[in-house]
């Protein structure tokens, strides 16, 4: 689905939010404390924001380890923050009430920096994934791949993506073989690309609800050296709620699916990605968190869809289900 938040994807690479656009003069960070779970709760749909035309960007984070429940809020805006956003803000993070925020102005040329810093080469499975900044080389043995962080979700920093990554090598180390796959909410289309080399003559389709962010994609094809198109060996990028586009129903059924988005629209996708899926057909579902795996889960196997592998990274869980053969 969407790869700008906060509507449709986990707000975040290596947290739970991240600064996509910078605004041409600057931006504004304002912070309050909070607890672990008002950053849960912050990681899924806010109605408060959702009427909101330009909505603040939020980045929850956890500042000390040996404090587990004392997280961070940070809010990103465009504009000096005014009264009413400050008040919009602090009402997400009640624990914080009586706190004063700390409101910093960030310089437009401190955006490269800020959406680089902290975000070390990551390593899942056998591949390698850094941003452009990065002055490791990667190992001989691995796939490495290159997406610069910045205006769509899906470096691999955080643990959805992680997750994805991971259980896609485990998939291909057991043997699985996949002739017509789909990334869904692709983002910066990283999970396409590791699809895509782990199975080379697969066709392989990227969609997302946001055309920036299959721009985005189409950009790291050309810096990873991806081939775009119908063709096997190639990916097609597609701008589209979900599978809701002409081309995408005609390329069904597929025989992998992978979905990280958030649990709300992947229970409202069930039905149309458990239809898509041909029997047999594997399902990778990312983005929930652990206390929604079961709800997620239950409604695809109103679907066919049975639970086949889980890997669980912090508290985000990564499924892969199968679909029943006939």
């Amino acid at each position: 689905m969407s790869a700008r938040p906060p509507r449709d994807e986990p707000k975040g690479d290596g947290i739970t939010g991240f600064p996509f656009d910078a605004p041409r003069e600057g931006s504004w960070k304002l912070s309050l404390p909070c607890t672990k779970a008002e950053a849960e709760v912050l990681a899924g749909d806010l109605p408060q924001l959702a009427l909101l035309d330009e909505p603040p960007v939020l980045m929850t984070s956890e500042p000390d380890p040996a404090a587990p429940d004392a997280w961070r809020l940070d809010a990103y805006v465009e504009a000096k923050p005014d009264a009413a956003m400050i008040a919009l803000v602090a009402g997400l993070v009640p624990s914080a009430a009586g706190t004063p925020p700390v409101i910093e102005h960030i310089p437009e040329d401190d955006w490269v920096t800020l959406s680089q810093a902290g975000l070390a080469p990551i390593r899942a499975g056998r591949f390698y994934v850094r941003t452009p900044s990065s002055t490791e080389v990667p190992p001989e043995d691995m796939i490495a791949f290159t997406i610069e962080a910045g205006r769509a979700f899906g470096t691999g920093h955080h643990e959805t993506t992680t997750g994805c990554l991971t259980m896609l090598d485990r998939m291909r180390s057991a043997g699985l073989h996949f002739d017509d796959i789909v990334d869904v909410g692709t983002g910066t289309g990283l999970l396409a690309f590791a699809a895509l080399r782990l199975w080379p003559r697969a066709r392989v389709a990227a969609s997302d609800i946001d055309p920036v962010a299959i721009d985005v994609t189409a950009e790291n094809c050309m810096v990873n050296r991806v081939a775009v198109g119908r063709g096997r060996g190639r990916i097609e990028l597609v701008t589209a709620p979900g599978l809701a586009h002409a081309r995408l129903r005609a390329r069904t059924p597929y025989d992998l699916i992978v979905a990280n988005i958030l649990a709300g629209p992947l229970i409202e996708l069930a039905p149309v990605l458990g239809g898509a899926l041909a029997p047999g057909g594997s399902l990778i579902l990312a983005g929930l968190l652990d206390t929604q795996a079961d709800a997620v889960t239950a409604a695809y196997r109103r679907q066919g869809l049975f639970a086949a592998d889980r890997i669980t990274l912090g508290d985000w869980p990564t499924l892969r289900l199968e679909k029943a053969r006939r």
